[in-house]
């Protein structure tokens, strides 16, 4: 967030923000064909979000060029005009981050539903496995997404505890 908070823990008034936050990008996002999903990324996700924390979103949509050449869906998709203060490529995700009145900034990833297709590549691993929560998912992408990345996790938890030899 901005420079005047803490490395602290979120405070109640940050977590209801950004549950604002995530309520509007749901209402725009089922505004908009071309929007896949919305998943909520890192450590807002995992409930361990601190005072500086920015809010990580994940929006799969089937036209990526709409959102990192033009502006227009900021304030539809976050209720409030706020600027672009980044935009920055991250292998096939590109990142706007905006930053609110407030000072939180929300980091919206723009990305194709082949991001959520198997085989699962590394960098989507790393973001589920670091903390993901399913926003909007009409269709299931990001849910098949999510139960194939815990499956995987969890066979591999398996094997490595089995005594050798198999068992």
């Amino acid at each position: 967030m901005g420079a005047e908070t803490s490395g602290g823990p979120a405070t109640a008034a940050q977590r209801i923000e950004v549950a604002g936050v995530c309520d509007a990008v749901v209402r725009w996002a089922r505004t908009v064909p071309s929007v896949v999903a919305v998943g909520l990324a890192g450590s807002w996700a995992r409930d361990a979000a601190r005072a500086d924390s920015d809010v990580d979103v994940v929006v799969l949509t089937d036209d990526v060029p709409a959102f990192v050449e033009g502006d227009g869906w900021v304030v539809p998709a976050l209720g409030e005009a706020a600027p672009i203060v980044r935009t920055q490529q991250w292998g096939v995700l590109t990142e706007r981050r905006v930053r609110l009145a407030s000072g939180l900034e929300v980091e919206l990833g723009f990305i194709s539903r082949v991001w959520a297709v198997e085989p699962v590549d590394a960098g989507t691993l790393r973001v589920v496995t670091d903390g993901f929560r399913v926003l909007h998912d009409p269709h299931g992408v990001l849910a098949r997404l999510v139960a194939v990345i815990l499956d995987e996790s969890e066979s591999e938890s398996e094997s490595e505890s089995a005594p050798p030899g198999g068992g």
